[in-house]
């Protein structure tokens, strides 16, 4: 009995070295989120290890719509290899120096997972990010003669957010495009004389507003202009009169 236990201790013993040896050797970096513009560039670190450690380096690129796309460099070779990918994407430097990844002029096709795999002597690491491409939209604003206001953030992705100062109850109507991008429409019937159209988006460090004065704000200009008509007219009429009281002596 004595030694049936020894032998389960013995067992339990070897598989957790096993499996602290597969941690060990194999590690697995979190999934780092990464949102760029469309447009710009972006450089994905591989892991921080040592180049004369290195053995072998890997990217595996799975975007959402296309082909997979590899890029692989073996330091005893010192041979690399790309398989499917875009002139857009290469080495940020050279891989036997650093093994970051560099993707100039980022679109939405370039949306998906980048995972780095880098073998050394002691073992296997792996780093994955998933991109996400931004594209800010177009603001327009709009009052027609009633006083209705037509706030559009055209082709953003994700969806512009929409809001009006003062606040009420605006209509919103989304329309999806087939490349990932959202139009938002906002329609506002307010009462007040002048409103403004905010709209915020994940590409923007600040919103963007835009005013529209509406038709009750404009009413003084017409009223202050017919005003001063009939007054012109009132005087010139007067004038008339007076000349006429005294027969003609106040116009001569």
């Amino acid at each position: 009995m004595k030694a049936k236990a020894d032998m389960n201790c013995v067992g339990k013993t070897f598989c957790a070295f096993v499996l602290l040896t597969v941690a060990v050797a194999m590690v697995t970096m979190d999934n780092i989120r990464v949102s760029k513009i469309a447009g710009s560039s972006v450089n994905l670190n591989c892991s921080n290890i040592s180049v004369v450690d290195l053995v072998a380096v890997i990217w595996k690129i799975s975007p959402r719509t296309g082909n997979h796309c590899t890029l692989a460099y073996r330091r005893d070779l010192n041979e690399t290899n790309r398989t499917n990918c875009s002139e857009r994407m290469d080495w940020k430097y050279s891989p036997e120096t650093d093994s970051a990844l560099q993707l100039r002029q980022v679109t939405l096709t370039d949306e998906g997972r980048y995972s780095c795999e880098t073998s050394t002597s002691d073992g296997t690491s792996n780093q994955t990010y998933t991109l996400t491409v931004l594209i800010p939209p177009v603001v327009t604003l709009t009052c027609d003669s009633k006083g209705t206001a037509v706030c559009k953030a055209a082709a953003g992705k994700p969806a512009a957010q929409v809001s009006w100062d003062p606040t009420g109850d605006p209509r919103t109507e989304l329309e999806n495009h087939t490349d990932g991008t959202v139009t938002v429409l906002s329609i506002y019937s307010p009462r007040e004389t002048s409103i403004t159209c905010l709209v915020s988006h994940p590409a923007w460090n600040t919103s963007q507003s835009k005013e529209c004065p509406s038709e009750n704000g404009n009413t003084f200009l017409p009223y202050f202009a017919i005003s001063v008509g009939l007054q012109g007219i009132f005087f010139i009429l007067a004038f008339i009169f007076l000349c006429k009281v005294h027969r003609g002596r106040i116009c001569c």
